[in-house]
């Protein structure tokens, strides 16, 4: 692509050197319109911001795009920046520019949103434009382009994120849509300032042998042209061309590869009118170098995903160079330098309407398996993975040619032909051998996925984390989802308890639903269960939520900010608060005992001031006041039970606590627990019993007493219950 216009008169001549026709009024009309918005401002380069649509509006044109695109290309950023509508837009310039224009713009920040989240709905809604209409993303891939050209004049840390954003984002997409000299250009530049060490070295390398670089090429050129020269008149297009940048780094770095091992970092590319023509040139190629064993791919009997068609073959020189060969029609050519934008099609007698092609499924698949995460993480995950530059290529027992990513298993190959046949898979074969369900599929090997006829059999949850595809992990979450609720609400409500043990998070029953009401509204789940069950298919990952939650639950919970103000205090003599509890030295303040470790009456306790709720109270072996003691240690004061060193009593209160008991599983242990409590006269708040994998069985229970004293004897009155192996409280 050419060096960036700066002016419309020279976008103009752009234009007219194209020689497609366009409607100028249109466009001049278009450019107008977006010079008076942009009026006054200016891009970080100090350049009138007008420049940049223009440059934008260059790359769409040598892409060979239409009037609509242009005109789109020109007003892309009018309506985020400006006070432009897109009711005015539509009026002005028709409904496609419109849609156009709305594709691209960025969604206005939401505030519940995160940043991560922002950026996340904004991935979601480009990719939405993008399956009604392709032009969408080639502006915006054009967009990107040129501030990618210009991210030299934003700050280390812009040019960092814009290029990590790049790389994992709008390089894959670029791939897939099959716009390589776009691909490789975004890489390049995003490369360059994301390891700028490794860049230069590498342009070191190319340059020291770009002399013998290119009379080596040269030479292997002379050599074609003369061969060929006797078969073909007017002879075949012959180009010499050099890997990029990244590409070797790629094999340098991540490969471990040393320079002059990497054998395709020369390469000279044939362009021939037929396919026929293809096949003849390699055997010619073949007879005049030795091809190099296992280094030929036959791209044009089977295309990649993104439509590139070629023959690749690396050959040894006389020289004792390796070198590529690259054989292709010009029409192969042409599709694997513009992607998509080569095979712009138009509904006949429809002016500006795209034919959604079938090419387009994937990106219908990633909003499928994307459409309730708002975790950005997962969405460039799901592009990284699907977009996957490189494909196996296998084949049903009829012949049918599967393309999935590098990495897949027969999972994902199952269904990649029907969801059907996924969910009633019970085994594979693979050329015509039995393999287990987690074999990872080669390119050329025939799949025969076997079936049972049950309507009723589904997929096994451990194929969540066996096959790679989100389309397949999407249909297995969707079967458990549509199939299985109450076994998802029953295994969410595990996975989240033992998560909360696990992270020592103790929230009451009755203050759970407030607690999760967050996190629940971002997943779209009205009701608990509805948050049980999502986790418990796979719709909300834990690993991702925990975090937030603990933090929500410090704040909420246990107040131990070193950096809050003291209250202020008057001293006085030891006084016994209604709690139950003598605070040293503190007059009427309010007793809170602590959610993360329950205090008992008996227990060896110790108070934390807090800001506006008083004292807190927490056992001396509590893990908060263990790590806090010495960061604050004026906030920690001296408590004790009411009654603990005279006669008196104080008032008979009750306290929960929360019991592990693990015993043997049997039928009716559960019930015997309840009843041995019952006995004892002891009130219940929670009961659940968990069977664990080696035959034992986990219960949690929770209960009210009145103090140590009485939980001594309550754990010993449940050790005689027959089966239980042991009795201890919770460490919450």
């Amino acid at each position: 692509m050419d060096d960036n216009v700066k002016t419309f008169d020279e976008l103009l001549d752009v234009i007219t050197d194209s020689k497609k026709n366009y409607n100028i009024k249109k466009i001049t009309s278009a450019y107008e319109y977006a010079q008076s918005k942009h009026a006054g401002q200016l891009r970080e380069s100090g350049e009138p911001y007008i420049t940049h649509p223009i440059a934008v509006a260059q790359i769409l044109v040598e892409l060979g795009m239409d009037t609509d695109t242009i005109c789109a290309a020109l007003l892309h950023d009018v309506v985020e920046d400006t006070d432009a509508s897109l009711d005015v837009l539509k009026k002005n310039f028709g409904q496609d520019v419109a849609n156009l224009v709305d594709g691209v713009t960025k969604l206005n920040q939401v505030a519940l949103f995160s940043r991560e989240e922002q950026q996340a709905e904004n991935i979601r809604k480009m990719l939405l434009f993008m399956s009604k209409d392709i032009r969408v993303i080639i502006i915006k891939l054009s967009d990107r382009l040129h501030n990618m050209r210009t991210l030299g004049f934003r700050s280390e840390q812009k040019r960092r994120e814009v290029s990590l954003e790049t790389m994992n984002i709008f390089v894959p997409l670029a791939n897939r849509l099959g716009i390589i000299k776009m691909k490789e250009e975004l890489e390049d530049i995003a490369f360059s300032y994301l390891d700028p060490y490794a860049y230069n070295e590498i342009e070191q390398m190319l340059d020291k042998s770009k002399q013998e670089r290119e009379e080596f090429i040269e030479l292997i050129k002379s050599r074609l042209i003369k061969r060929l020269s006797a078969d073909f008149n007017p002879l075949p297009t012959i180009e010499g061309r050099v890997k990029s940048a990244y590409g070797i780094y790629k094999k340098v770095y991540e490969q471990g590869r040393l320079f002059d091992e990497i054998y395709d970092k020369y390469a000279v590319r044939v362009i021939v009118n037929t396919v026929t023509e293809c096949y003849y040139v390699l055997g010619v190629v073949h007879d005049m170098f030795q091809p190099i064993p296992n280094r030929f791919k036959d791209y044009i009997s089977t295309p990649k995903a993104n439509m590139y068609q070629s023959l690749h073959t690396t050959v040894m020189g006389r020289e004792g160079i390796p070198f590529e060969v690259q054989i292709r029609t010009y029409e192969m050519h042409h599709t694997a330098e513009y992607g998509i934008a080569a095979h712009w099609k138009y509904k006949e007698g429809v002016k500006g309407k795209y034919k959604l092609d079938s090419r387009l499924n994937w990106v219908r698949q990633i909003l499928d398996t994307q459409q309730e995460s708002n975790d950005v993480e997962d969405i460039v995950r799901a592009i990284k993975e699907d977009l996957a530059p490189e494909d196996v290529f296998a084949m049903t027992p009829k012949g049918d040619v599967i393309s999935l990513p590098l990495g897949s298993t027969v999972i994902d190959f199952a269904y990649a032909i029907h969801t059907q046949v996924g969910h009633r898979m019970i085994g594979a074969k693979v050329d015509k051998k039995l393999v287990p369900l987690d074999y990872v599929i080669k390119t050329g090997e025939i799949i025969e996925i076997i079936t049972t006829k049950d309507p009723n059999h589904g997929p096994n949850r451990a194929w969540l984390n066996i096959c790679q595809t989100n389309e397949a992990k999407s249909k297995i979450r969707s079967w458990f989802k549509k199939e299985r609720r109450e076994e998802n609400i029953q295994e969410g409500k595990e996975e989240l308890e033992r998560e909360f043990r696990r992270n020592l998070i103790r929230v009451p029953a009755d203050e759970l639903e407030d607690f999760l009401a967050f996190d629940m509204k971002r997943h779209n789940c009205e009701t608990l269960d509805d948050f049980y069950a999502a986790i418990g298919y796979g719709g909300v990952i834990l690993s991702k939520i925990i975090p937030r939650l603990k933090d929500e639950y410090n704040k909420k919970y246990v107040q131990t900010d070193s950096a809050q103000e003291m209250p202020e205090i008057s001293y006085q003599q030891p006084k016994k608060t209604n709690s139950g509890i003598i605070v040293d030295g503190i007059d009427n303040c309010v007793v809170k005992l602590s959610q993360c470790c329950s205090p008992l009456p008996g227990d060896d306790i110790i108070g934390f001031i807090t800001r506006g709720h008083g004292v807190s109270i927490h056992k001396k072996d509590c893990v908060n006041y263990l790590s806090q003691k010495d960061i604050c240690p004026d906030r920690w004061v001296q408590v004790k039970w009411a009654g603990s060193d005279d006669n008196s009593s104080g008032e008979h209160s009750f306290y929960r606590v929360v019991l592990d008991v693990f015993g043997y599983d049997r039928v009716g242990i559960l019930v015997d627990v309840m009843s041995a409590l019952q006995e004892a006269r002891i009130m219940t708040h929670e009961a659940s019993a968990r069977a664990l994998k080696n035959g034992n069985v986990s219960i949690l229970l929770t209960i009210s007493i009145s103090g140590t004293q009485e939980l001594q004897s309550v754990i010993a009155r449940l050790k005689k219950v027959d089966g239980v192996i042991s009795v201890d409280r919770s460490n919450k």
